[in-house]
């Protein structure tokens, strides 16, 4: 018998109607019981509950004061084999969330690297629940958070994913009045003014786990290059987590990081003065133009220096580094957003919450196993190199 027929068969004997012992012998106030109350049938209760948009929002509310002031509590046994069942059915079309594309590119759901695999988790998984996407952009200049607060709600729509806020953590302010009435989620990053409840990478254990993999490589110099405004949108998270990974380190084997963007003027030239004075034996990273740069300073990676990458993609096929797993993050946004609209759950949250996907090593072409006499002579390869 599998986990439907096992469902139905328990139902059947132990409905929501049966009630059940509550504390000290107490009965649980049973669904029929609110349907009576509230002058609706138990289908409704059923469905007002779960905050589905077929019912009416007052009739809801309406419904959910009935339950609350009778004390109604669901069982979480039947709650579960609902769950189950649910599970069980092919996912048909339920309602419409929002993705609101924060990135400044318009196209970032579907070009930026990082962006576009968050969408897909995020799509993949609301598939499979049965919900679909409306898109819009946040830096459309037709748009602010009245208005479209107006056209979501026309639309039915009680649930919005921020993706794509890679320039500011800020969310501007003509979109306050939108994340005061929706149910909201950033993905990706962590979000200020307001702080909405967001999921993210756990950036700093990634650096962290990162770390260790190169000690075990025999690296004893690892240091961090990354653009200032990258790890100050990341909240330090991998400046914070390279400090305090260090801190393990001998003294004189701890390398000053190198914060500045590719995209600085004179980056080559900052870029040599650094290795030539810092000295380090592999460099963690998460820009791919680097290794780019250090070939144009006559360095080879895994040769003369060991690179890895913090946030791997297609882009860096063949690096060392971190898996982010961004797809699943996408799926763990979702969730988060479906629970939330669920517990009717909208405004700016007074406590947001988190959720941190962790991830995982994997290994590549540009690091090696590193042996005592190799760390030496390197070490003297890179200074003639860089002060050439």
């Amino acid at each position: 018998m599998n986990v439907r027929d096992l469902s139905v068969e328990f139902l059947q004997s132990q409905s929501s109607d049966a009630g059940g012992g509550g504390a000290g012998g107490e009965r649980r106030i049973t669904m029929s019981q609110v349907a009576a109350a509230a002058g609706v049938s138990k289908n409704c209760v059923s469905l007002a509950l779960r905050n589905e948009p077929r019912i009416p929002e007052a009739t809801r509310v309406r419904i959910m004061g009935v339950a609350e002031r009778l004390g109604y509590v669901k069982n979480p046994v039947v709650a579960h084999l609902m769950t189950e069942l649910r599970r069980a059915k092919v996912a048909t079309y339920r309602r419409t969330f929002a993705v609101i594309n924060a990135h400044a590119n318009p196209r970032a759901l579907q070009q930026h690297p990082t962006v576009r695999l968050w969408m897909e988790g995020c799509r993949a998984r609301a598939n499979e629940l049965g919900y679909r996407f409306d898109e819009f952009w946040l830096h459309d200049p037709e748009l602010n958070g009245e208005r479209l607060a107006r056209i979501l709600s026309a639309r039915g729509i009680n649930g919005v994913l921020v993706l794509g806020q890679y320039g500011e953590q800020r969310l501007p302010e003509r979109f306050a009045e939108l994340w005061r009435r929706q149910a909201c989620v950033v993905a990706g990053v962590r979000t200020e003014g307001p702080t909405l409840s967001f999921c993210c990478v756990d950036h700093h254990e990634a650096l962290r786990e990162a770390f260790r993999h190169l000690q075990a490589l025999g690296y004893r110099r690892p240091a961090l290059v990354l653009s200032e405004r990258i790890d100050a949108l990341l909240s330090g998270r991998y400046a914070g987590a390279m400090w305090t990974a260090q801190r393990a380190l001998p003294e004189a084997d701890r390398v000053e990081p190198f914060m500045r963007s590719p995209q600085d003027a004179n980056y080559s030239v900052m870029l040599r003065r650094w290795l030539h004075e810092q000295n380090p034996d592999v460099i963690l990273t998460l820009h791919p133009e680097l290794r780019g740069f250090l070939a144009g300073l006559g360095l080879d990676a895994p040769r003369d220096i060991g690179l890895a990458h913090l946030e791997l993609s297609s882009v860096v096929e063949d690096w060392a580094g971190i898996d982010q797993h961004t797809h699943e993050g996408g799926s763990a946004a979702v969730d988060m957003l479906v629970g939330m609209v669920h517990r009717n759950e909208k405004g700016i949250p007074t406590v947001p919450r988190a959720m941190m996907i962790g991830g995982s090593w994997k290994n590549g072409k540009t690091l090696r196993v590193q042996s005592p006499a190799k760390r030496e002579s390197r070490r003297v390869r890179v200074t003639l190199c860089a002060s050439a």
